[in-house]
């Protein structure tokens, strides 16, 4: 199966070049633009790009030459050639927790994005990871998106996304530390701010607000069992979220995310209750800076911490991060830099961790660029430790 899957890869790079513009991504090459229209510096999105993905990869000042092939059945909607795009991700480490060791983590990610209009107002998008940490991971994101309901900036996706997106989108980072607090999971409950399977429904208003509702599984995205279902309980999570535009530089919100999870272990049987509430904010500075704050009070009771364990009453779990972007000549190609801070406290002292990466990078193109990162780890024990990193992101 996975020669298979390295097969295609090849046969699909094959066929990006032999398309002789491979050099650019699928929505650049579809509406023929610059990659940073939307990006600065890939994958990071402008506000461009946010209204183009809201829109459902469509601009609504730009019509895609010959988007639609012409079959004669107007009740047929057929994109003229299928957009596609990869990313190929590179690099090296050395780090102090395994013996002071380097390793070559190349490639670290191959993936295979596609997505577009289907027809006026509905619209796709997934991702296919043929690697992942030397692993085949499958599909993450994917979801069929319905845009401007009843006519008014109303929009709904049916999928598999993750919950955070409406707060901020791990995929569109430019650090390989990663948001932690989103990651965070108690014990056996599967319930965290990564990806699940349901539905998201978003409103815009007038007033620049934008308000945000996803009922979810709350179990991730497993695989079906025997019976072809993806729930594992009859429960279903609840996450809102608003977000205020307050000036052009400064934008405040606030979400929730509450709901139960069934829960067995060898000696016990749980139904889980928790809660996730917080703030978040963003400053920008012109296209030079922007400044990002999350802040996590996590809340959970019966949960099960582990396969001998008794539910467990009344867990706080609190975190969030701290981003800073800098991009000296704003979305022109060039240097650019990073500072992220994590930090978590628990109940649960294993999960105790803190922080700090030193992000540098170059874009030497729109969609290519190479970074040199260094995090500290405070695990609030005695085995800290200190990750070099050095990659290359590429897209295509």
């Amino acid at each position: 199966m996975k020669k298979i899957i390295y097969i295609s890869v090849i046969l699909v790079l094959g066929i990006l070049i032999n398309y002789d513009a491979y050099s650019i991504p699928a929505f650049a090459r579809q509406y023929s633009l610059s990659c940073k229209t939307c990006h600065a510096p890939a994958p990071k999105l402008k506000p461009y790009g946010e209204e183009f993905a809201a829109n459902g990869f469509q601009l609504k000042d730009i019509e895609a030459p010959r988007y639609f092939q012409e079959t004669g059945d107007d009740k047929l909607s057929l994109m003229r050639s299928l957009p596609v795009a990869i990313r190929l991700d590179v690099g090296a480490s050395y780090n102090t927790y395994n013996n002071k060791s380097g390793d070559f983590s190349s490639p670290y990610i191959i993936k295979l994005l596609s997505g577009g209009a289907i027809s006026k107002d509905i619209s796709y998008y997934f991702y296919f990871f043929f690697s992942e940490r030397g692993e085949i991971a499958g599909i993450e994101d994917a979801y069929i998106m319905f845009n401007d309901l009843f006519d008014i900036d109303l929009d709904l996706y049916l999928g598999q996304f993750q919950i955070c997106d409406p707060l901020f989108k791990r995929e569109l980072r430019l650090t390989f530390e990663d948001y932690e607090i989103y990651r965070t999971k108690i014990g056996l409950n599967n319930a965290n701010l990564t990806y699940d399977r349901g539905a998201l429904v978003t409103l815009g208003l007038e007033t620049g607000t934008d308000i945000m509702l996803e009922i979810v599984n709350g179990n991730g995205i497993h695989a079906a069992d025997d019976n072809k279902v993806f729930d594992n309980d009859k429960n279903k999570n609840i996450f809102v979220r608003a977000s205020q535009e307050i000036t052009d530089f400064l934008r405040v919100g606030a979400f929730g995310y509450f709901g139960r999870q069934d829960l067995n272990n060898e000696l016990n049987k749980s139904t889980a209750k928790f809660n996730l509430f917080g703030p978040d904010f963003t400053i920008k500075y012109k296209d030079i800076a922007e400044l990002n704050c999350q802040y996590v009070l996590r809340n959970d009771e019966d949960v099960l911490l582990d396969e001998q364990s008794a539910p467990s009453k009344k867990l706080e779990t609190q975190g969030g991060f701290a981003e800073l972007i800098i991009t000296p000549r704003g979305d022109e190609t060039g240097p650019y830099g990073v500072l992220l801070y994590n930090t978590i406290s628990s109940d649960i002292k294993e999960l105790d961790k803190s922080t700090f990466t030193i992000h540098l990078g170059h874009a030497i193109k729109r969609n290519l660029r190479f970074y040199l990162e260094g995090t500290y780890n405070d695990l609030k024990k005695d085995d800290d430790y200190f990750r070099i990193n050095l990659g290359l992101m590429s897209g295509f």
